[in-house]
């Protein structure tokens, strides 16, 4: 496979964001949303994705963190279209079942080029510190609609917010990784039936 490297901007009046995202990296991060919580859960992404990932954003913080997290999800997005390309040679689907102590998530992805969200989560409060968990939906809508992906997340138990979020992100990173990374036995070939993503 080529260099499966990108490099995006995305300049709007509410937030100046830009992501550089490795698919073949080592899992290192570097990150500056001016969202902690973001922040550590791009972490979560990278580390266990083994992507190399850098995001740097500047947002209306003043006004709340909803425009920053969004707009993160596409730039994301955006950047994860660009460094997989036509998709050639990649497995296209991935999964993934994390647990950290009382909570368990499922992640399914499908490079599909169709976006398509569905996610099912039971946060047992509305904030984690000072993020508001509504926010991790407009996230990952953001983000499958600009990577023209499926993708399927399940909290299918836990308590604790924290651990929730931090199951699905690392869940996401896991599933990310298996379907982007390259199979073998159908090097240069459109894992599609119609001969395209």
């Amino acid at each position: 496979m080529t260099e499966r490297t990108a490099s995006v901007r995305r300049d709007t009046l509410e937030t100046q964001i830009a992501v550089e995202i490795n698919l073949d990296g080592t899992g290192t991060s570097q990150l500056e949303t001016g969202v902690p919580f973001l922040d550590h859960m791009l972490d979560q992404v990278a580390r266990h994705g083994m992507v190399d990932l850098s995001v740097r954003a500047q947002g209306d913080l003043h006004i709340d963190a909803h425009h920053t997290v969004e707009d993160v999800g596409i730039t994301l997005g955006q950047a994860l279209a660009k460094a997989l390309g036509d998709k050639k040679g990649i497995r296209r689907y991935g999964h993934a079942y994390v647990p950290l102590d009382e909570a368990l998530a499922r992640v399914v992805i499908d490079f599909s080029g169709r976006p398509g969200l569905e996610m099912h989560a039971d946060f047992r409060r509305s904030h984690i510190g000072e993020f508001d968990v509504d926010l991790f939906h407009e996230f990952f809508q953001g983000l499958v609609n600009h990577a023209w992906m499926t993708l399927h997340i399940d909290s299918i138990r836990g308590d604790n917010a924290h651990h929730v979020a931090e199951t699905i992100f690392k869940a996401f990173g896991r599933a990310l990784r298996m379907a982007a990374e390259g199979d073998p036995r159908a090097e240069g070939m459109t894992p599609s039936t119609k001969g395209s993503l």
